[in-house]
């Protein structure tokens, strides 16, 4: 059962801990967040968020140094090496300021709003994120990474630290005044009035967004740094089902592919980084983020049943393979992240230097592998920082591994075999080698969608085994993150759980619900969802404006933030409005209609001002205006096997519901309409909106009828 802690360490506590190697400890040391205790032996006095720090400053009359990042993030690895791990830097900080470091993994809430107000005074954003507050929690200065010491007119930590407090001290008024009208400013953000209706051919200006800045050569849209957004490209999968536009198929399977072959991908181990600091897609940013796992799993499904390329099938599967040896806790939930940074050194346990190569392989073992993966001896990339030839090589083809076996006159089964071959004895010398860290907490949301993209995996590759990881994670939810009165708990770690849920949380775990409620037909699934739906609705639903809040009513952040914006992932705003269709589709029920229109007019103004940022939504809004059919399935029978025709198919808007007997007075409860159909024998009943076809019954007519239907729903349409 979840637990949510509020401990706060004591100064004697404090003064019990042993000694470090550099005498060091901080209130880090008593948390949970890797994140967190990665800097708990730093010199900074360091505190968690909470009221401790607040209280210290008011009483102090002191600013708050207010320092967001997460573990696996690199720059900030820089800004602690060169700032908070330095004796002069603490120094200054502990003397004038109170100091706050926070995980941005387990409070989004604080991450949002100070970001936001980061984007507001600078126009830019990004981690470590470095905000000055006054006492009471207002912020009125904000930047992101700080070097010790400035050059020009950039200043470091040991300009700004001293210059920041001087103005505290002789300006304080002035500060002030600026930090209450920028509150002013993000509370008017968050609760202005919209029209409430969305333009008209919304779909087809998103489009127009995307064809404008993709990259016909690399793929991906705009220039470097590319980030692999797969949100953007489910959203263009439905855009070509629906409008038969070629070009939007194409933008999907260009970049795709192109990230999937680039040094993005993390060819040896699997799983791919968090972006490429070039528009090509070689030169990653090596962190590997489990919600990039997550939504890259379900885009190169939905890429695989679209289309039939055993390509994507087989990226689908080794992002399995990734995400279920390298982040599965062994009680079934994920891990969060692996670094990028080993030994102070991005990436070093990821490059290959040709010598080493040459130690492990044969001469035509390393010559077929330079040639398909472009290796040098000089390297093949040039350092992001210096632009100088690093010496070190990135695994990446330039093209699709059936084009290189035609090219070198050989089977695509033989190439692959050869490849992993090599790929095994490399895999075994990189375990050599010291591993990248991982951040083993398991947070709610990023499993929710982990979850759901293992069950859609699983129904639309035919994948057993994901489906089988995908059940072994919601039942970890279950244990150790949810309570008797479906409460969430944000957290896992050590054997606790711990700090409040937030509507990511929710929205997460509810889309998780439903996805294996699809791909099993298990009415637990669905009760699940509905029951955390009716909390998430009570805790963080807008009833005066529409939308949900992120976080409940007694947050202690000085705005309510409510977020529709697809950021690395989708936004919780975005994901509930999938949900309240899909739960409006299999129940009937015109309540989650209702709050699906009252969730979409609250983003009305920002999705009409730039609709390529919110395309969750608008996939959600294309559901709602072209409902697929319900598909009801009713008999004795094991039910899912009576779906078999519908297995591998993309139908992106059909869902379907089964009735057997030991459920039916419950279905019958969730889904009113659905009493009267019966079950002594497989019936099949096909209704759109609150009209059914005729039921067919008998499982030969059942298979019959989906095959035909499967057909129809699968025609695209002329551009």
């Amino acid at each position: 059962m979840a637990t949510h802690p509020a401990d706060i360490p004591s100064e004697k506590e404090l003064e019990l801990l042993p000694e470090n190697g550099g005498g060091y400890w901080n209130r880090l040391v008593f948390e949970q967040s890797p994140y967190l205790l990665q800097h708990a032996a730093n010199p900074v006095d360091w505190y968690p968020w909470g009221e401790a720090a607040f209280e210290k400053a008011k009483r102090e009359g002191k600013p708050i140094f207010l320092s967001i990042g997460y573990a696996t993030c690199h720059w900030c690895h820089v800004m602690a090496r060169e700032s908070f791990e330095d004796v002069e830097v603490a120094a200054l900080l502990n003397r004038d300021y109170v100091a706050i470091k926070v995980d941005r993994e387990e409070r989004p809430d604080v991450d949002h709003l100070h970001m936001a107000a980061c984007q507001a005074m600078t126009g830019r954003g990004g981690w470590p994120l470095t905000c000055f507050l006054t006492p009471d929690g207002q912020v009125f200065y904000a930047t992101t990474y700080l070097p010790k010491q400035g050059s020009y007119s950039h200043p470091g930590m040991m300009e700004l630290l001293p210059s920041v407090i001087h103005a505290w001290q002789h300006q304080q008024d002035v500060l002030c005044n600026g930090a209450q009208q920028l509150s002013h400013q993000l509370r008017a953000l968050e609760r202005q009035a919209t029209s409430g209706t969305i333009a008209r051919n919304i779909e087809h200006q998103a489009f127009e967004l995307f064809e404008q800045s993709f990259d016909p050569l690399h793929g991906g849209f705009g220039r470097a740094p590319k980030f692999p957004s797969p949100h953007q490209h489910l959203f263009l999968l439905r855009y070509w089902h629906r409008y038969g536009q070629p070009q939007a198929l194409a933008m999907v399977e260009k970049s795709l592919q192109m990230m999937r072959l680039g040094g993005l991908f993390d060819h040896v181990g699997f799983g791919f980084h968090r972006y490429s600091t070039d528009n090509r897609w070689l030169l990653p940013h090596f962190e590997k983020m489990l919600y990039d796992q997550a939504m890259l799993l379900k885009a190169y499904s939905e890429a695989f049943a679209a289309t039939g390329d055993d390509f994507y099938h087989q990226t689908a599967g080794e992002i399995t393979h990734y995400l279920t040896t390298r982040m599965q806790h062994p009680d079934g939930g994920f891990y969060s992240a692996e670094d990028a940074d080993i030994e102070g050194e991005e990436g070093k346990f990821y490059i290959w230097h040709h010598e080493e190569l040459s130690r492990i392989l044969t001469l035509e073992e390393l010559s077929w592998l330079t040639q398909c993966f472009h290796l040098s001896p000089q390297g093949n990339y040039c350092d992001e920082a210096t632009g100088s030839q690093s010496g070190a090589n990135i695994l990446h083809l330039s093209r699709l591994p059936r084009q290189l076996a035609e090219s070198a006159g050989e089977s695509l089964p033989a190439w692959q075999q050869r490849w992993e071959s090599i790929r095994h004895r490399l895999a075994n010398q990189r375990m050599q080698r010291v591993p990248p860290l991982r951040d083993d907490k398991v947070l709610t949301d990023w499993n929710g969608l982990v979850i759901a993209a293992l069950a859609r995996s699983a129904w639309l590759r035919e994948a057993p085994e994901d489906l089988q990881a995908a059940r072994q994670a919601f039942d970890f939810v279950l244990r150790h993150l949810n309570d008797d009165t479906d409460q969430l708990s944000k957290r896992y770690r050590n054997g606790k759980s711990g700090l409040r849920g937030l509507l990511d949380d929710y929205a997460g775990m509810i889309g998780a619900a439903l996805a294996l409620h699809q791909a099993t037909l298990e009415v637990s699934y669905l009760r699940q969802a509905l029951r955390w739906t009716e909390v998430a609705i009570a805790k963080f639903w807008d009833p005066s404006h529409g939308g949900f809040f992120l976080t409940e009513s007694n947050s202690e952040l000085a705005v309510r933030a409510k977020d529709g914006y697809d950021g690395a992932s989708p936004s919780g705003n975005a994901l509930m409005a999938h949900h309240l269709v899909m739960l409006y589709q299999l129940t009937g029920a015109q309540r989650w209609h209702n709050y699906f229109d009252g969730l979409v007019g609250a983003f009305a103004d920002q999705v009409n001002a730039y609709p390529a940022g919110f395309t969750m939504l608008l996939t959600a809004l294309d559901w709602i205006q072209h409902p697929g059919p319900n598909l009801v399935l009713a008999g004795p029978a094991p039910l899912p096997e009576l779906m078999a025709p519908l297995r591998g198919q993309f139908l992106p808007n059909a869902v379907w519901l089964g009735i057997d007997a030991e459920h039916e007075a419950e279905l019958s409860e969730l889904a009113p309409y659905t009493r009267q159909m019966k079950h002594n024998e497989p019936v099949l009943y096909v209704c759109q909106g609150t009209a059914c076809e005729l039921p067919v019954v008998g499982r030969k007519k059942i298979e019959a009828r989906l095959r035909v239907l499967v057909k129809e729903l699968n025609r695209v349409p002329s551009a």
